[in-house]
């Protein structure tokens, strides 16, 4: 069974560096949500880009299925096979059933 990317368990060992330029408005602005949750600035950001990450990825996952599936019922439309025994049985006990 495949998990989903929101499933994986977070890695704990923290053993990379991420540096980013950003502007005293926007340090100012994580700073005060950082607090209003309760956490460390560095936690708070951490954990947004994790959420966003997360979503994002899941949000391509579902439009790439969807293309997928799209073009996959489409060939289905496109190659039609004829229908077996059961099918046409079927039918036939609809019919009898619905239209008289």
């Amino acid at each position: 069974m495949t998990r989903s990317v929101s499933q994986r368990r977070p890695v704990r060992t923290r053993s990379e560096r991420l540096e980013a330029r950003i502007s005293s408005n926007q340090k100012d602005l994580f700073q005060r949500a950082a607090e209003l949750q309760g956490r460390t600035l560095t936690d708070f950001i951490l954990s947004s880009a994790q959420e966003a990450a997360v979503r994002t990825i899941e949000a391509m996952q579902i439009i790439r299925l969807s293309a997928q599936d799209s073009r996959t019922f489409a060939q289905a439309l496109l190659n039609l096979r004829k229908p077996n025994r059961k099918l046409r049985a079927a039918a036939r006990r609809y019919l009898d059933r619905f239209e008289s």
